[in-house]
């Protein structure tokens, strides 16, 4: 029986993984409800779908992760792995790096954009606020989740200073995000690797959506780190 769990545990993620792959384009979606601007083609029903099958994929992910711990023996209470040794409470080396890459991938997205030049590019307030939006997630929230200024808020910060900052405030976007930016990009990679066209050079897509996947990619290895580095210790196992 023990022979069939990691295979079992495989199909698992792989069947998570389609889910995501299936409502790639969720992505855009959102970005349109945050910025107003649903587009006339928009369909409630698929949309619904989409929500349905990532929805599904973060269900069947975390029975997954507890089927895998359980089956290791670990901790029964929270099926985490028990070490010995303090908890670590500094980034992983991994996770610094994982974070600097994803930045990285937002400098090389708009050193791209930079060498074939914004002619055709709109800029109304949509478009304004997506930029915003692409700096805050592509600079500001890795480094948050790597920097001692991601767990308590700065000084700086109007009468917030000092207090603990609330771990969903970073893990809902630094997983959601990256994982959306990866199934969003990742398929259009895999659609520019089959031939599709468009009005922008083959060369220019594949730096923009390569420096794309790596900034998800970045956003979901830095916030896995600061979700095992965050959270609250097990009363059973003390982990």
């Amino acid at each position: 029986m023990a022979t069939w769990r990691p295979a079992l545990a495989g199909v698992a993620w792989t069947v998570a993984g389609a889910l995501v792959a299936a409502a790639a384009i969720l992505l855009p979606e959102l970005v349109g409800f945050l910025l107003f601007t649903v587009g006339p083609y928009f369909d409630p029903v698929a949309f619904t779908s989409r929500l349905g099958c990532v929805t599904g994929a973060v269900l069947l992910g975390l029975a997954t992760a507890r089927y895998q711990r359980r089956t290791r023996g670990d901790c029964p209470d929270c099926c985490r792995t028990v070490r010995p040794g303090p908890r670590r409470s500094a980034p992983a080396l991994w996770a610094r790096w994982a974070a600097y890459a994803a930045v990285a991938g937002l400098v090389a997205r708009f050193a791209a954009q930079v060498v074939v030049g914004f002619d055709g590019l709109t800029h109304d307030a949509s478009v304004i606020g997506l930029e915003i939006g692409l700096l805050l997630a592509g600079v500001l929230l890795p480094l948050a989740l790597v920097h001692r200024w991601g767990e308590i808020w700065p000084g700086w910060v109007p009468l917030l200073a000092g207090r603990t900052i609330p771990r969903p405030l970073l893990l809902v976007p630094g997983f959601g995000l990256g994982a959306g930016i990866v199934a969003y990009f990742g398929m259009g990679l895999a659609q520019l690797a089959s031939g599709s066209v468009s009005q922008f050079s083959d060369t220019f897509l594949w730096v923009a959506m390569s420096a794309y996947c790596v900034l998800g990619l970045g956003l979901v290895a830095a916030s896995s780190d600061y979700h095992l580095r965050t959270r609250a210790a097990c009363g059973a196992c003390g982990r």
